[in-house]
């Protein structure tokens, strides 16, 4: 959009409610806890017990889905906080 026309819409709605900023930090946390759940599930027994194989392909298909639906949800949850706040500071 120009500068010159004002947001209106939905594009109004997403940056009223920080959509964006959701979104990265949504993602981010999911990214940190998959990383964390790959390292404790799938490593670390690499290292414990030597003789165990995993086809680690997989698991990382599933860190994938993990990442996606994760950081989805946790978008989700950060903006409606950001809604609520929003309704409640409205007068």
């Amino acid at each position: 959009m120009s500068e010159s026309e004002p947001e209106s819409g939905a594009a109004a709605m997403v940056a009223a409610l920080n959509v964006v900023r959701n979104a990265k930090y949504g993602f981010g946390l999911a990214a940190l806890v998959t990383a964390g759940l790959v390292a404790f599930f799938v490593l670390a027994p690499l290292f414990v017990l030597p003789g165990t194989t995993r086809p680690t392909y997989l698991y990382g298909a599933l860190a994938f889905v993990l990442v996606v639906s994760l950081g989805g949800l946790l978008t989700a949850v950060f903006t409606v906080v950001s809604a609520v706040r929003l309704a409640r500071s409205s007068p």
